[in-house]
């Protein structure tokens, strides 16, 4: 290989410069994720000095020894209220934003997101049904809404999916009919229970434009592992997904296992999809918007494409969580509303200038 050149793609070699390009934008994004963590645990209705948020949170390093100078409410309020919010925004907005790029990557189409397939209509029916529970119940300190949800978004996903699969083969536009005429079917389900819920109206529509305001440790504990394992999942992945950007039958002559691949990215993107919206809410065009500003500004290539859409979708969903807790303070805006803000524009802008989008 000539000096100076690291990859090749489609026959041509990829300059090394541009490849250590990639590299220094993840550590940058990475760097600035952790400054925006910050920022963001220190801002709220009761101001606490950045200095000290970041001595509190140092303070739990065990390799840290500081003298507590704060009192314990301040304490408590960025480690216990902030925090959790802060750290769940950032792994909401990384599931959607890889599972977005996946799913463009896997059906070939620049207006794929997570929620194609029918993941978010089946959360959004689970989530109701919680609401309507005449009772509540929890199962091992979850409730019946998270609980629900994220088993309509895994039974939705798995129904649409048993309607596609021919064979053993599953054709990419069956699934997407299959998926739209689901969602269809649910969101009028949806639509019925909502106007049928009486008092709890206001509760499920708060819940359904998404929120990030009752997210405790224990719910990001409980969605941790889901989206660990369903972001190592897909980054394993990543090369293949390159490869099927040209056409199934060639990827299969490359020796890539094109059907198996498939279940797995869906099943991997579904599983952090629906770990993702269970406990926070349906938020829309995260997965569009970000995958393509990362697609446009360092390319296409998934190898880079998908962590960089993981460090990206972190800060954007942290950004906007921020925006909702205070330009209206002290009443939270729903974060569904500040991502359609930036993603509605966005949208309509790749519908005009589809043919030109980097892909």
């Amino acid at each position: 290989m000539k000096s100076g050149y690291k990859f090749k793609k489609e026959g041509y070699l990829i300059p090394s410069w541009h490849w250590r390009k990639r590299i220094y934008a993840m550590i940058g994004l990475a760097v600035l994720l952790l400054i925006i963590m910050v920022i963001a645990t220190t801002i709220g209705s009761v101001q606490v000095p950045l200095e000290t948020t970041f001595q509190i949170i140092l303070s739990k390093l065990p390799f840290l020894t500081i003298t507590p100078a704060w009192p314990d409410t301040t304490e408590t309020i960025i480690l216990d209220i902030r925090l959790p919010m802060v750290i769940m925004a950032g792994l909401v907005g990384a599931a959607l934003a890889i599972a977005g790029a996946t799913y463009q990557g896997l059906f070939r189409n620049p207006l794929a997101d997570p929620y194609l397939i029918g993941a978010a209509q089946g959360a959004s029916l689970g989530a109701i049904i919680g609401f309507l529970l005449p009772t509540a119940w929890a199962i091992t300190g979850v409730g019946a809404i998270p609980l629900f949800a994220f088993a309509g978004a895994i039974i939705a996903t798995a129904i649409v999916y048993g309607l596609a699969r021919s064979g053993k083969t599953l054709p990419v536009t069956t699934l997407i009919l299959a998926g739209v005429a689901l969602s269809a079917l649910l969101s009028s389900i949806v639509s019925y229970l909502l106007i049928s819920s009486g008092d709890k109206m206001h509760g499920i529509v708060f819940w359904l434009m998404g929120s990030f305001s009752l997210s405790q440790w224990s719910d990001v504990w409980l969605v941790l592992p889901y989206v660990i394992v369903g972001i190592g999942i897909i980054l394993l992945y990543a090369r293949p997904l390159n490869v099927m950007q040209l056409d199934e039958e060639q990827a299969q002559q490359l020796g890539i296992n094109v059907e198996r691949i498939k279940l797995i990215l869906l099943a991997a993107s579904t599983l952090i999809t629906a770990a993702a919206v269970s406990f926070v809410g349906t938020i829309g065009f995260v997965g569009i918007i970000v995958p393509h500003a990362v697609r446009l500004i360092w390319g296409a290539d998934h190898r880079f494409l998908l962590p960089l859409s993981i460090l990206t979708g972190a800060i954007f969903m942290i950004l906007a969580d921020l925006l909702a807790r205070t330009v209206q303070a002290p009443t939270e805006i729903p974060i569904g509303v500040i991502t359609a803000i930036c993603g509605a524009p966005f949208f309509l802008y790749l519908l005009r200038r589809r043919k030109k989008v980097i892909f």
